[in-house]
């Protein structure tokens, strides 16, 4: 209830320093939110996710960045074309694993945990990225597959500089990293 009550500070109060914005524009934040909290890492499609909270096209995406701004999503650009980077998110989501219990009307995706960890982490210190391959690319160099610990190298085969990211298991080996092991670097 505690984090219930943070959020709506921020939306109702906080956010208002950013953008022009009343009860209809708060409940609209909040209905974004809530979506965002039943998704897996979110990568969005701008107009439907438009539709679905009544809004328009750019008027959602000044949402969305005061809402990183805010400290309450992350939002992360696919690598290469800067043009890119300025019309949409490449990945959107919660800026902590607790905030998607808060918000979410049923059960968290355990995929969706991993990921929003793991990048929580590392997103204040490094420049966190989407490959084409895999699911972050770290200051331009290293590739992170996030998943558990069954996670193989599959889906970065061939790409140097890469590693899985394994939740449940406690000790590394070869280029398989325990992803709680990420939490020293906040």
């Amino acid at each position: 209830m505690k984090l219930q009550s943070v959020i709506s500070y921020v939306v109702e109060n906080e956010m208002q320093l950013f953008t022009k914005s009343d009860v209809l524009t708060h409940s609209k934040i909040k209905k974004l939110l809530r979506i965002m909290a039943g998704s897996v890492p979110f990568q969005p499609n701008i107009v439907k996710l438009a539709e679905a909270v009544e809004l328009n096209r750019n008027t959602l995406l000044e949402y969305l960045g005061n809402l990183s701004l805010a400290d309450i999503i992350i939002s992360i650009n696919k690598t290469g074309s800067f043009y890119g980077k300025l019309s949409k998110p490449g990945k959107i989501m919660l800026k902590h694993p607790n905030l998607y219990y808060c918000l979410s009307n049923g059960d968290v995706e355990k995929g969706t945990l991993r990921e929003t960890f793991f990048a929580n982490q590392l997103i204040s210190n490094h420049q966190v990225e989407l490959p084409e391959k895999a699911d972050f690319l770290v200051d331009d160099k290293y590739t992170f597959e996030v998943g558990g610990s069954s996670k193989d190298k599959k889906q970065i085969a061939g790409i140097k500089d890469s590693y899985i990211v394994a939740d449940d298991i406690e000790i590394g080996y070869e280029n398989k990293i325990p992803l709680w092991l990420f939490g020293f670097l906040y």
